[in-house]
């Protein structure tokens, strides 16, 4: 365990963007090191200082190539960009599977930009509980734009939009069950639409097909926030598209910051970090107080799960 000033150090290098110190401070927050409470409530009062992006969309949709877009899109107007992208975790070990991804690797050298890996940890849609610590971390050391790009799992990424400001929904063309995954959920999700791979032929269906479902969602009251959702499309191979999305992302973040949707999102966000953090608490010391006496009592069915359970959380 760190000590005091040693705490103090890494905070202090996590304030002066100072690379090696965010590297640490990251892997102690999502280690959930046992000082990583006290790193936690030193770094939070930046909280909300940053454009938290959110990119999903299902495999092959060029989540990373578009996001190695973005960040020379960001860098060439000085603004610092960190990365945080989650990834498939091993059931054994709890590690990402796919590592730092490699489309996005040619920005590793750039002090500007900061590239983490997160393991998804078995959650659905890949978010695990500690990313808003790891949020926290970049958000105190300068960065202007998170990006957070999830699994890429369709439908079920849903949880993203309870971590993000603005959430980018990725397709391609010819991806024709789209629209049912967008009736699942999707629809209600996204703040931007993007139809990447414009280089492909059916591209401009794509994007009418997408326009004419999102407006049947807002007909049935959808979007509610007073953001009208666009549809852009997007080719991470040429980079055709990129500074319209790009400018489409500046204007989601000023309506957050000039309309009453920005402190509501906000409010949403601390309400599943919050959640999050007591579920995690009050799971691991229910674990904690399960002994091999109770496992005996299980075996010679003299009790039961329930109400074994119930007893363990004092019920």
């Amino acid at each position: 365990m760190a000590r005091k000033g040693e705490r103090g150090d890494l905070a202090a290098g996590v304030g002066r963007g100072d690379p090696a110190s965010v590297s640490r401070a990251l892997s102690r927050v999502i280690d959930e090191a046992p000082d990583s409470d006290s790193l936690i409530r030193t770094f939070f009062p930046k909280s909300g200082t940053a454009q938290k992006i959110g990119i999903c969309g299902p495999p092959g949709t060029g989540k990373s190539s578009l996001t190695s877009r973005l960040v020379s899109h960001w860098r060439k107007r000085g603004l610092k960009v960190g990365i945080l992208a989650v990834d498939p975790s091993s059931p054994i070990t709890g590690g990402a599977f796919l590592g730092d991804r490699l489309r996005i690797q040619e920005h590793a050298m750039d002090s500007g930009v900061f590239i983490r890996s997160l393991a998804s940890r078995g959650m659905v849609g890949g978010v695990s509980h500690t990313i808003f610590g790891a949020i926290h971390v970049l958000e105190a050391a300068g960065f202007h734009k998170i990006i957070i790009e999830t699994v890429g799992t369709g439908q079920d990424e849903v949880e993203i939009a309870k971590v993000a400001d603005t959430v980018l929904y990725l397709t391609v063309p010819h991806m024709g069950d789209e629209i049912q995954a967008m009736k699942a959920g999707i629809m209600e999700i996204g703040d931007l639409f993007i139809v990447n791979k414009a280089d492909l032929p059916g591209i401009d269906k794509a994007v009418s097909d997408l326009s004419a479902a999102l407006g049947l969602g807002r007909a049935a009251g959808a979007c509610s926030d007073g953001w009208e959702t666009p549809v852009l499309s997007t080719s991470a191979l040429t980079g055709t598209g990129v500074e319209e999305l790009g400018r489409a992302i500046e204007a989601h973040w000023r309506h957050l910051q000039e309309s009453p949707a920005g402190r509501r999102r906000l409010k949403e966000q601390h309400r599943e970090e919050l959640s999050l953090y007591i579920s995690r608490r009050i799971f691991k010391s229910a674990l904690d107080r399960i002994s091999e006496k109770h496992l005996e009592a299980l075996v010679e069915h003299k009790t039961d799960p329930v109400t074994l359970g119930l007893e363990i959380l004092g019920k």
